[in-house]
């Protein structure tokens, strides 16, 4: 007869899902956001969030109609708001990928009940961040002179050598693979919607989704291994391509910017502000859908270890940079993004909102009974996104303020088309995100089962004992 491993006995961890939900339950609460009509909750998020769209939608045109000089750049700082905004997306739809693929080949379960609100969280925060390069370019409809492709000048093709050109290969690889992943995922939930569904149409439209699954074994086996297959694909999409971000950065000859501590550092840094924003999403998603079964204190409590740890890097490439800027003993690393200048220089308000909210505040996490709070959970997530945000600001602006010549120097302020467009591609993010949550899963029933399955195997095997 069968035996379970003493030591890797399930029942000495608290359950992924409370409530002595069956499959059926499951089912039901999952496709209950689906078919039931929309709260008013959900009706006042969407108005709000289109309200910011629009106003950062008229900015756009507004920029694209008057020209790059309407934003809050200088002849000295160049590159400020935009470039901060394209980083602080990209670094937030790293989590998605990390909690997909990588925690997928290590086997851990308590991914099952977060993945695929990161995974579409992954595919809008990477859409907000193709806005920004596109806007930059000033004359956006020549966005295709980035591809390698024939076009009305001749043999003109994009310069391979430039750390920009790198950020739309990376960013489009990373958008594609991510977006096949979480369209693959969907398939068995598909399927499900479209046998429980009674309108003709929407049964029609989810029929074609699924692409015909019908739940056998051969369908699981394929899609068990092409799940594998994409998941191998993108654990190094999670490194390169914050990696190759700091190539913007690091390849250049700027001071603050010139490091080799940059690659390790964003991605860490990509981690750290993807898994906040997965937090702050869940603890809406997870009143506002009802399902405080499945998105429990284990799983809030797993990802602030994560948030610990990356927070911890990051915390570490700050004191190297501080370090390494001081023991140089060069005046102009004075002004880099981590220095004694930094702190009390004009912008020392964007320094320390960096260190508290970066620094200090994720530092109750190592509270227990914080750690394992959703309100505390999701407050420091809030600040975490906040700060992360002014690390990016504070490593663009504050290194381009301060330049090789002192008479070059200078301060900047953004425009209200600067934060008109940030707070656009915020309630576009949030319209995206609104929507899925109304017309997709935001749960993978079919993988969540399998923990049920554990559940009730070990039951038997106990019982034959």
């Amino acid at each position: 007869m069968l035996k379970l491993n003493k030591n890797h006995d399930p029942s000495i961890r608290e359950p992924l899902i409370i409530g002595n939900k069956t499959f059926q339950n499951i089912t039901e609460d999952i496709l209950r956001p689906i078919k039931n009509k929309a709260g008013k909750l959900w009706w006042i998020s969407l108005l709000i969030s289109i309200m910011a769209f629009l106003w950062g939608l008229g900015c756009i045109f507004y920029t694209i109609g008057t020209g790059i000089g309407v934003w809050g750049l200088n002849r000295t700082v160049n590159w400020a708001w935009d470039i901060t905004n394209f980083v602080w997306w990209v670094g937030i739809g790293h989590a998605g990928t990390l909690i997909s693929a990588v925690l997928l080949l290590f086997r851990q379960k308590w991914r099952l009940s977060i993945n695929r609100s990161a995974e579409a969280m992954t595919i809008f925060a990477v859409i907000q961040a193709g806005l920004y390069p596109i806007i930059h370019m000033g004359r956006p409809w020549n966005a295709h002179w980035v591809l390698p492709i024939p076009n009305q000048f001749g043999s003109l093709w994009p310069n391979f050598n430039s750390p920009l050109l790198w950020d739309v290969f990376a960013i489009s690889t990373y958008f594609s693979v991510s977006t096949v992943f979480w369209f693959m995922g969907l398939i068995p939930d598909f399927a499900m919607i479209r046998d429980r569904v009674t309108d003709p149409l929407q049964k029609k439209i989810y029929g074609i989704l699924s692409f015909g699954w019908g739940g056998t074994s051969k369908d699981w086996k394929r899609f068990e291994e092409i799940s594998l297959l994409l998941a191998g694909l993108c654990t190094p999409l999670v490194f390169s391509v914050h990696t190759i971000v700091s190539f913007d950065f690091s390849t250049s000859v700027i001071k603050g910017w010139h490091s080799t501590i940059f690659p390790p550092y964003f991605v860490a840094g990509a981690i750290f502000s993807g898994f906040a924003m997965v937090q702050t999403l869940l603890g809406v998603a997870r009143k506002v859908l009802s399902l405080e079964s499945y998105i429990t204190r284990n799983h809030i409590e797993y990802m602030n270890m994560i948030i610990l740890l990356t927070g911890g890097i990051v915390l570490l490439a700050y004191i190297s940079e501080f370090i390494l800027a001081w023991y140089s003993s060069s005046p102009f690393e004075e002004f880099t993004y981590f220095s004694v200048k930094a702190a009390t220089g004009p912008f020392w308000w964007a320094f320390w909102a960096l260190i508290i909210c970066n620094v200090l505040i994720p530092q109750f996490l190592w509270i227990r009974s914080v750690r394992r709070s959703f309100f505390w959970s999701y407050i420091i997530a809030i600040f975490i996104n906040i700060g992360m945000w002014f690390e990016r600001f504070d490593i663009i602006v504050l290194n381009l303020s301060h330049d090789y010549l002192p008479s070059s120097w200078t301060g900047f302020m953004p425009s209200f088309v600067d934060v008109g467009i940030f707070i656009g591609t915020i309630g576009f993010f949030f319209v995206l995100y609104l929507l899925y949550i109304r017309v997709f899963p935001v749960i993978s029933q079919a993988e969540l089962k399998t923990i049920l399955t554990l559940k009730c195997s070990k039951k038997n095997v106990t019982k034959n004992e």
